[in-house]
């Protein structure tokens, strides 16, 4: 399974059904590197058949933006909407790429987003493991989606 293409296609789906927005590619990563400039993360854990995490990493801005345009509101500030928006859209990323999995024969089971927001923090663990991050661009902002996992 190509698992880049399985990102971009999860998380372009989610974006067009629930938000009515077309995501553009920036670029995507695999294996260590590239730093993650985000304000707002949330990682959903995953379990049974592969085991990791898929976090959404945003700066406040398009945390925002995607909240806003989720919720058809304007949002001035990162609070309980945006951390609900970016786990809720974690999660559906999550739930579209256990589908994507469960098509290689995989079954993977996920875990209740958890959202963390800061101006500097970095996860580690899960030696040895695939990690692949892709960079979207929506509305002029960038963001990335990042799976990290062990099969």
């Amino acid at each position: 399974m190509d698992v880049g293409q399985a990102i971009i296609d999860g998380t372009r789906e989610v974006f067009s059904a629930m938000l009515m927005v077309e995501l553009e590619v920036v670029k995507i990563i695999e294996g260590r590197g590239g730093d993650i400039p985000a304000n707002i993360t949330s990682m959903v854990g995953l379990g049974k058949d592969i085991r990791g995490m898929l976090a959404v990493h945003c700066p406040s801005s398009v945390a925002r933006d995607i909240t806003g345009t989720f919720l058809g509101m304007e949002v001035l500030e990162i609070d309980e909407d945006v951390k609900d928006a970016i786990g809720e859209i974690a999660n559906m990323v999550a739930g579209n790429m256990k589908n994507s999995f469960a098509e290689d024969g995989k079954d993977i089971q996920i875990a209740i987003p958890t959202t963390v927001i800061g101006e500097s923090f970095s996860t580690s663990g899960m030696s040895g493991a695939t990690r692949v991050v892709v960079h979207f661009a929506m509305n002029g902002g960038l963001f990335m989606v990042e799976l990290k996992y062990i099969d």
